[in-house]
């Protein structure tokens, strides 16, 4: 059964640019630490994997959200792996930074460059899926 959900206005320029921004700030310090560091490249592969995986399983779980918000069938098992992959990227990473041997800095840096990046994947996903609705002609921010 499909319902009737009204979505506010599509976002602001100012405001889809400000997420891409964050994206990139995220995701390219977190790079560009890992560049700098000095880690085995194991290390950095283990970290940047950590990266990749993350990014696609927060970007998964909030389109899951969205089309079952939405009245889109989501399955309960993808929907649960999604919410487990995020989860697990999150433990995977504390976990590496728990038993890295960088200062407390280095390990604050990657944490907070890691979730920024995270947030704001989620954040771009759902800033084109607006403004894509928007351009299809759901000027009347109602979606079916």
């Amino acid at each position: 059964m499909k319902t009737s959900i009204s979505f506010p206005q599509s976002s602001s320029g100012a405001y889809v640019g400000a997420t891409f921004a964050c994206l990139g700030l995220g995701a390219g310090g977190f790079l560009l630490g890992l560049w700098n560091a000095e880690m085995q490249l194991n290390e950095r592969g283990y970290y940047f994997t950590l990266l990749a995986f993350g990014l696609f399983a927060a970007v998964s779980l909030q389109k899951c959200v969205r089309d079952k918000l939405e009245g889109i069938p989501v399955s309960g098992a993808y929907y649960g792996i999604c919410y487990l992959a995020v989860g697990l990227s999150l433990l995977l990473l504390g976990t590496g930074l728990w038993n890295a041997t960088l200062l407390l800095s280095e390990k604050g840096y990657y944490a907070m460059s890691f979730v920024l990046a995270l947030y704001s994947a989620v954040t771009v996903q759902k800033n084109v899926r607006d403004k894509k609705a928007t351009a299809a002609g759901n000027d009347s921010d109602t979606l079916q």
